[in-house]
């Protein structure tokens, strides 16, 4: 294969055929079509735009991950290496959680957004967010994660369930030693072929990010907005310096930039705008990180792991959510109350991965365990959770992205020279072609 400095460079790609941007230009226009014409909007054929998208993705993320994870354990020699990895993840997963809740916490404290609302809380409105909170129990949890059947998993596309019996398989091929091979290098083949499907669907991106937004503003409206619009604007920017302070401090460990990544990631994090679902860019930001240079095994591990256990944005919004109930119900926490908050949300914010409506639901278990009387106060954040909704998945698919980088350089497993020329752009990201015929 003849070396990248011997190609001639590749030519840009007209404006127009930019995926981020006509995922950009989906999103405003979807957003006017929402505020100018909600009746048409809210539409069910304009949601199912962007439901539809979804579900398309959703379609190859099972699939994506059982290929990548077996595929990537199958080439390691030493099976020590693939518990090394995982410990070295979960470990890097509670550290930096930590820093997103105590953050949550002390900008909460600081601000008090919530004092003055005078509020009062409809339980009727959240109560099936409450019934979902108490169901889940950690042993449920666990347990969960054990598939009645392996068809079953792949069918309900549950990720973690797929993982489990992704790694299982992993080892076995690896324990066959020259007979695994040609099985092997056939699941790698199917991997290239599923990422050839995710070049086709994403040519949809723009349809499902416009369905999405029209369908969220013309629903909800700007005015839902209303006077709890301070609360968005702090959950926005805490999630900001989150990114830019500690992911940033965490990428020039490595070697990087974070504002270098976010323009290399920007398609996944647009299309995560316009859907509200961070699972709609989960299969293409795993081919990315193996372009950044990061090694094929760990990308497999890290990143489905730390689709349900290393979620950033949703720890963030627990935190600063709990102590603006707090205020604006005029409750008052004590610091035993508080650190009780970190120590249930660190927990929860495991147990409710993959469910419909996570962080509300996470938020309910949180409350309920924090103080009772301030379940009820879930339906003062109720009508605007759906635009912290999309914070917290930008959030968390940027804090697994910059966790799989981590992970890879803490294993010497990082190619510097690969992540200096996609960060630089030496090389279109956007080319996904590339990726198929050279990963």
């Amino acid at each position: 294969m003849p070396s990248a400095k011997s190609k001639p460079p590749a030519a840009r790609k007209p404006w127009y055929k930019l995926l981020y941007l006509q995922v950009l230009v989906a999103i405003v226009l979807g957003v006017l079509l929402g505020w100018l014409s909600p009746q048409i909007a809210t539409n069910e054929w304009v949601k199912a735009l962007g439901d539809g998208f979804v579900k398309l993705i959703k379609m190859v993320i099972a699939p994506i991950i059982f290929c990548t994870v077996v595929s990537g354990i199958a080439h390691i020699q030493d099976a020590r290496k693939v518990g090394r990895v995982g410990v070295k993840a979960l470990l890097y997963f509670e550290v930096v959680s930590s820093f997103a809740l105590l953050i949550g916490l002390v900008v909460g404290n600081v601000v008090q957004i919530g004092h003055g609302l005078g509020a009062t809380g409809d339980a009727a409105a959240v109560s099936k967010y409450v019934k979902q909170a108490e169901a889940q129990h950690s042993v449920d949890f666990v347990l969960n994660i054990i598939p009645d059947s392996v068809v079953g998993a792949f069918a309900k596309g549950d990720i973690l369930q797929v993982l489990l019996f992704a790694i299982l398989f992993g080892f076995a091929l690896m324990t066959l030693g020259e007979r695994g091979h040609r099985l092997r290098d056939v699941i790698d083949d199917a991997s290239h072929a599923v990422f050839g499907v995710i070049a086709i669907v994403m040519k949809a991106a723009p349809v499902g990010a416009f369905g999405a937004m029209a369908f969220t503003i013309g629903k909800f409206g700007p005015a839902a907005l209303g006077n709890l619009i301070g609360l968005i604007a702090v959950f926005y920017i805490t999630a900001a310096l989150f990114v830019v302070l500690v992911l940033g401090l965490i990428a020039k460990i490595v070697g990087f930039n974070i504002f270098k990544f976010l323009k290399y990631i920007k398609d996944e994090l647009l299309i995560v705008l316009g859907t509200s679902s961070s699972e709609s860019a989960l299969p293409q930001l795993m081919e990315k990180l193996e372009r950044l240079g990061c090694s094929k095994s760990v990308v497999g591990l890290v990143v489905p792991t730390g689709y349900s256990f290393n979620l950033d944005g949703t720890n963030i919004y627990m935190t600063l959510a709990t102590l603006f109930i707090a205020q604006a119900l005029g409750v008052d926490l004590t610091w035993t109350e508080q650190l009780t908050i970190l120590l249930v949300a660190m927990l929860t914010s495991k147990g409710a991965s993959g469910v419909s409506g996570a962080g509300f639901i996470t938020l309910a278990a949180t409350l309920s365990v924090v103080n009772p009387a301030l379940v009820p106060g879930m339906a003062i954040v109720f009508s605007v959770d759906k635009f912290m909704s999309e914070v917290r998945a930008l959030t968390n698919i940027t804090g697994n992205g910059v966790a799989t980088v981590f992970v890879s350089w803490w294993e010497n497993e990082l190619d510097h020279d690969k992540l200096a020329a996609a960060l630089n752009q030496t090389i279109d990201p956007s080319d996904i072609e590339t990726a198929v015929t050279t990963g």
